[in-house]
């Protein structure tokens, strides 16, 4: 390790070498050893008397004049004069130190042993410059200078925010000439402190050949007042000889880059770049981190091209920040809310809406618009999100993974999405006898590699049978994450700042700039559906088909699934919005508040038209929305294309600098939310509407019971933690909820499934997963179930993964253990199309399963083993009846009892029945299927629509 003296505003990075005399000529050689003999002595001092040592050395005031007005810095030296070092101490460079183009001063590391390498140079004033020009910069930990950025106490927002406005709108008169764009930059302040000081910076720039684009981005980033991130901030551009910190500030990057110029390189581990002659040796790591940096900023500058650019990204987080400093010394609400709304007055009020699980006949209807409508519908899944909470880390690897890869019951989370789609493609087959494939957009990012591996996954299981052409991937750019003192960026290490997901609201413009609403009218599509993936039970029932249905049957422009709050669970409310415009109309319509924005609108604790908190029902981001009207926000090429733009600074970042080290410090990012989308929705009238025609707005609202709408694994459970809201082990519990009122419809007695909180300890009541094929809609899977009387114990575990199930209608079942069903070909079998793509065909070849008054008896899960995590569905059993289902093929059982430990797989084309044998046990009978229902099977399942209810017969094919 080498060391370098620490001055009180700054580091300086010296060459070493064990003959130092070797450094310059022989006229300046010994007071080159003066100086350079500092670090010797240093071995021999003890760190305490280094202030002593340092005061011990001449310092003529002349010298040290001529080194702060940047002339005869070579002349300092030789007439034998130091720079003042106030409170120096030592500073370890770590063994990696190396050869950087950094433009940065080091930050201190601890105190540790010396080595030293011999290098040799010219006298820059006596000797032109080297054929080789090394930037040698010292590699350190950035926790102290780029890690915690703290605004002055005089940081003036409002100056600042004057001052990038005046830019950015220099900036937009020049269009598209880029050339005028950096002659713009080029005269802000900031750019011409940080560049212009001694020529070195744009030296380096120059030397590592960028073009036009690059220079412009990494311009724009020093005028945001974001130059640490490069590794150095700007310079006082006025210092003056000689007048006090600012006299030795210059002197001390006089230094700087007078020993810039010293060739300290050697070729091993480093990059050469050639330019006009010049060969800069860096680290193939550094040209790396440089790169991304310039990718990461071209990405921020497409985007928020609406608004600026990177400029404007600075723009809008330094006045959300100026906003929130405001709302330290005020609770105004409707202040907040008239300022958000470029209003003059705003009230909101609790919506209206049809209530699916009171009006049922028409919440029937609306399911059965929404089958109809499946054709012109669309689902688009926001996957974007750095999923933090989670803490899900692959076993194998130790890699952090996104949201969409949660092993949830069984299949990851996108999997689960995925069935769901067509499990209601299969109904609308059953019943219209045509196949719909329903085209998927996903928004993804570079967060923990999630678009890699979502793309992964598809491939893997090849595209789910669905065709590679019904799905379009778009990547989310990350956006840097800022202090929440002063908005300056928090940087990992120098070219890295600390960036993550800019929202889910980004979903709208990056879909316009990406193609996807011109992708989704070539597929025919009017409208769509959004959830997210952390939602487990989004599809459960008909909330999803009955919100479509609504949409699409009278034309609405964007529409909500909500439900009641729930204590506990991070979540904005859904409100009505009435606002007189600046124009003296007054507005209606849908919107949301994000939990984040409660405290500034004082919602918490302040009553609203004598409504309180909890009257608002939650928003759950599950939408409907009509392609074209969304389209024409996202297309606006400003502000109303990034909808709800919020500053969350509530929660810590946490991240890791270069070294390893962990750092939590308060901050943020600027997010989107994409349901706010809704507020350029709202219907306008001449007069103030006392008793707002809900179902005259462009926007609705539907509700349902809490876990047919929303339960969420997005965070982790904690040790020892007692709540259960929005983790795997809550939206399990609220699965197998929905699994009893499935079956006690039908007289099953189950155990019913209690309050979270009794579960924290303990093990769930019992194990039921179904495929949603089987319905989706309830009515369906009660009729296919056909339990009439039957009794499940507390011990049950069953698992059905396929549709064509039939239970024994008005028969006696009773299952007191493990009951599996596991179909290869749930909803139908694969068929490589003209593109040589594997596409599922609805109804082709499924595997069916019958049972009829059977007693199933078996020791089933291991309830005491605690390795069991029953969320994943990975448990251990002690005994089980499994039946598995190879192709089309079948399985019978009647009038039997099954006890004990058994697995029947039927191969392919084969129908297996199994009856009672008296004493002897069992009689198992394995037959192939006869040639003319190979296809449909020997029996079926006959769809049809009567009023407002689906029908089924069972078919026995001739």
């Amino acid at each position: 390790p080498r060391y370098i003296l620490q001055a009180s505003l700054g580091f300086i990075p010296l060459p070493t070498s064990h003959h130092f005399h070797t450094l310059l000529p022989s006229s300046s050689s010994a007071i080159a050893v003066r100086f350079f003999q500092i670090p010797f002595l240093l071995l021999f001092f003890p760190p305490q008397q280094l202030s002593s040592l340092l005061l011990c050395f001449p310092r003529p005031p002349s010298a040290v004049a001529a080194m702060a007005t940047g002339s005869g810095a070579g002349n300092a030296i030789r007439n034998g004069a130091l720079l003042p070092f106030p409170n120096s101490r030592l500073l370890a460079i770590p063994p990696s130190s190396a050869t950087s183009l950094l433009l940065r001063r080091p930050a201190p590391q601890p105190f540790s042993s010396v080595s030293f390498s011999s290098s040799t140079s010219s006298s820059a004033e006596q000797h032109p410059p080297p054929s080789h020009r090394v930037f040698r910069h010292s590699r350190v930990s950035t926790a102290t200078v780029e890690c915690d950025p703290s605004a002055p106490d005089d940081f003036n927002f409002q100056q600042e925010i004057s001052r990038l406005k005046a830019l950015r709108s220099r900036l937009a008169n020049c269009g598209g000439n880029l050339r005028g764009k950096l002659l713009v930059l080029q005269s802000d302040s900031r750019v011409k402190q940080f560049f212009g000081f001694k020529l070195g910076r744009s030296r380096v720039l120059e030397l590592l050949d960028l073009d036009s684009e690059d220079l412009f981005l990494l311009k724009s980033l020093v005028a945001a007042g974001q130059e640490h991130v490069l590794g150095l901030e700007a310079v006082d551009g006025n210092a003056e000889a000689g007048s006090g910190s600012n006299s030795l500030k210059t002197a001390l990057y006089t230094l700087a880059e007078m020993i810039e110029r010293f060739d300290l390189g050697g070729p091993n581990g480093k990059r050469s770049l050639e330019n006009n002659g010049h060969g800069v040796h860096v680290r193939d790591e550094e040209v790396r981190d440089l790169k991304r940096l310039l990718k990461n900023l071209r990405e921020v500058e497409k985007f928020y091209d609406c608004i600026g650019g990177i400029i404007g990204y600075e723009i809008m987080v330094l006045e959300q920040l100026a906003h929130s400093t405001c709302e330290k010394q005020t609770t105004n609400w409707s202040q907040h809310l008239e300022d958000a709304m470029n209003c003059q007055c705003l009230e909101i009020h609790t919506p209206n809406g049809l209530d699916l699980s009171k009006d049922t006949e028409y919440a029937s209807q609306a399911a059965l618009w929404g089958i109809e409508g499946l054709p012109d519908l669309g689902e688009i899944y926001p996957l974007g999100g750095s999923a933090d909470r989670l803490g899900l880390v692959d076993a194998d690897t130790g890699e952090c993974l996104p949201a969409a890869m949660l092993p949830y019951c069984g299949r990851t989370l996108l999997e689960g999405l995925i069935r769901d789609v067509q499990a209601r493609e299969f109904l609308y087959f059953k019943i219209y006898g045509k196949q719909s494939i329903t085209p998927v957009a996903i928004m993804t990012s570079s967060a923990k590699n999630n678009h890699e591996r979502i793309t992964s996954l598809c491939e893997r299981l090849k595209w789910f049978g669905r065709g590679r052409s019904n799905f379009q991937l778009f990547e989310q750019p990350l956006v840097p994450a800022v202090s929440a003192e002063d908005g300056k960026w928090l940087v990992a290490k120098p070219f890295s700042p600390v960036s993550k997901p800019g929202g889910h609201g980004a979903i709208w413009k990056l879909a316009y700039d990406n193609g996807i609403f011109q992708w989704f009218y070539n597929h025919g599509r009017k409208g769509a559906t959004v959830r997210q993936v952390s939602n487990v039970v989004a599809a459960t029932d008909l909330t999803l088909l009955a919100l479509a249905g609504m949409g699409l049957r009278h034309g609405k422009k964007l529409g909500f699934a909500s439900c009641k709050q729930s204590s506990g669970a991070t979540e904005g409310i859904n409100v009505i919005v009435e606002r007189m415009d600046l124009d003296g109309k007054w507005a209606y319509g849908l919107s949301c508040i994000e939990y984040t924005e409660f405290d500034k609108y004082g919602i918490s604790n302040t009553p609203f038209s004598s409504n309180r908190l909890q009257s608002f029902p939650a928003n759950t981001n599950i939408l409907y929305v009509d392609l074209p009207s969304v389209e024409s926000v996202a297309s606006s090429n400003d502000e109303r294309c990034l909808p709800g733009m919020v500053l969350n600074t509530r929660k810590q970042i946490v991240y890791e600098d270069q070294w390893g080290n962990r750092h939590s410090v308060p901050g943020g990012r600027l997010e989107c939310t994409m349901q706010n989308i809704a507020d350029n929705f709202l219907n306008t009238y001449l007069s103030r509407c006392y008793e707002v025609a809900e179902d005259e707005l462009d926007t609705f609202i539907v509700y349902n019971e809490r876990r047919r709408v929303t339960s969420s694994a997005k965070k982790n459970r904690k040790h020892a933690e007692t709540s259960l809201r929005q983790t795997p082990d809550g939206a399990l519990l609220d699965t197998l909820r929905n699994a009893y009122d499935i079956l006690s419809e039908c007289d099953i007695e189950l155990p019913q499934v209690e309050d979270d909180e009794k579960y924290v300890n303990s093990i769930p009541p019992f194990l039921i997963l179904l495929h949603p094929a089987l319905g989706p809609l309830w009515e369906v899977m009660r009729q296919k179930a056909g339990l009439k009387k039957g009794r499940y114990r507390r011990a049950l575990s069953c698992k059905l993964r396929l549709q064509s199930f039939y239970g024994g209608m008005f028969s006696l079942i009773q299952i007191d253990g493990s009951l599996i069903v596991i179909a290869e070909n749930v909803m139908g079998s694969t068929r490589m199309d003209e593109d040589g793509e594997s596409i599922l065909h609805y109804g082709h070849r499924c595997g069916r399963c019958r049972l009829e008054n059977v007693h199933i008896v078996n020791k089933g899960i291991d309830w005491s083993c605690v390795d069991n995590v029953y969320w994943k569905h990975s448990v251990q059993r002690i005994e089980e009846f499994k039946v598995v289902l190879h192709g089309n093929s079948e399985f019978e059982a009647c009038n039997v009892t099954i006890q004990g430990n058994h697995v029947f797989e039927v191969p392919d084309g084969h129908k297996m029945k199994v009856t009672s044998a008296g004493a002897s046990g069992l009689e198992v009978k394995l037959d192939p299927i006869e040639p003319n229902k190979i296809d449909s099977g020997s029996w079926f399942w006959n769809y049809k629509v009567q009023g407002t209810h689906i029908l089924l017969d069972l078919v026995e094919t001739k």
